[in-house]
């Protein structure tokens, strides 16, 4: 698929979308999508989006996220944790919405290409950041998935996948099989453009959060920290060839500090219970589906089947 060519919008989930299962509670996806250490990873996999030219063009002219990026935050975490922790009816109400939000996301980028934000190809690769970043994340800050548990936090994300309104043929059906695919697109289709430029600038000198308590002399140094740890996580974790198209440093002084770093995170979530793990993510996703204004219809027992 090339996002050279226009194409038109999905009008509604894939065929079967409707068939297709959000997350079963207990199951590999409801316990490593929204644990804690994957947030550590988060900027990584906006990064790592926000590179194919199809989300960068769309993020670029129709993104609120450099003038309101504690907000867009907020909406983003919302969206995604009702989908893998809201249960089926809120999952499939949000995968609709989202649907219906990013049709009319459409244009000319800064290099004359046409592109839409539902172009299939930039719609999974979108999907493919958010299945392997709890992958990696597990595998750098805890001790890393079984093989026979990576392919069935897979096959969940697959459903996943088909809930957003992605076709089956668009899935690759196992994760050898994703992996690959995941490889090309980083070597063949990810670029340098202006959204990765604001995201990079952002990351090195983030907002301070709208919260009256917190004034700016205390803000400040903790921005300055957080900063620090947001590169060396960020950068550190890309794939080396897409750091090198970026042109961004990385020393081996760097790696050493991004392994202490890993080490201290391992440390302290051994003190977390798993169950406390994910925690913050089915707050998030209880307050999406269950706050003043949201459509009762799609409410749900949360993570019920």
């Amino acid at each position: 698929m090339n996002s050279h060519r226009p194409t038109g919008p999905h009008s509604g989930p894939a065929p079967g979308a409707s068939a297709a299962r959000a997350p079963r509670r207990g199951g590999p996806v409801w316990r490593f999508f929204g644990d804690a250490r994957g947030t550590l990873l988060a900027p990584q996999l906006l990064l790592l989006q926000v590179s194919h030219p199809v989300v960068g063009a769309g993020v670029k002219e129709h993104s609120d996220f450099r003038s309101e990026p504690w907000p867009r935050l907020g909406r983003t975490l919302m969206s995604l944790n009702t989908v893998i922790y809201g249960g089926q009816r809120a999952a499939t109400a949000e995968a609709a919405r989202l649907i219906r939000v990013h049709a009319p996301m459409k244009g000319v980028d800064s290099a004359g290409r046409r592109y839409h934000a539902l172009h299939p190809e930039a719609y999974h690769w979108v999907h493919a950041t958010l299945v392997k970043g709890p992958v990696d994340a597990q595998r750098l800050f805890g001790r890393g998935l079984r093989p026979e548990v990576v392919e069935e936090y897979y096959r969940e994300m697959r459903d996943v996948g088909r809930v957003w309104g992605l076709r089956e043929h668009h899935l690759p059906p196992d994760w050898a099989s994703f992996c690959a695919y995941y490889d090309t697109m980083v070597a063949e289709r990810l670029e340098d453009n202006a959204s990765v430029r604001d995201l990079l600038e952002e990351l090195a000198h983030p907002a301070k959060p709208p919260l009256r308590l917190l004034p700016g002399p205390v803000w400040r140094p903790c921005a300055a920290l957080a900063a620090r740890y947001t590169r060396l996580v960020t950068v550190g974790t890309l794939p080396p060839v897409l750091r090198e198209r970026l042109g961004l440093a990385w020393s081996p002084r760097e790696e050493r500090a991004l392994r202490r770093f890993a080490r201290l995170v391992r440390g302290v979530m051994l003190l977390v219970p798993p169950p406390a793990r994910n925690g913050i993510s089915l707050a998030v996703a209880y307050w999406a589906t269950h706050r003043p204004g949201t459509d009762p219809r799609a409410r749900q027992p949360l993570g019920a089947p």
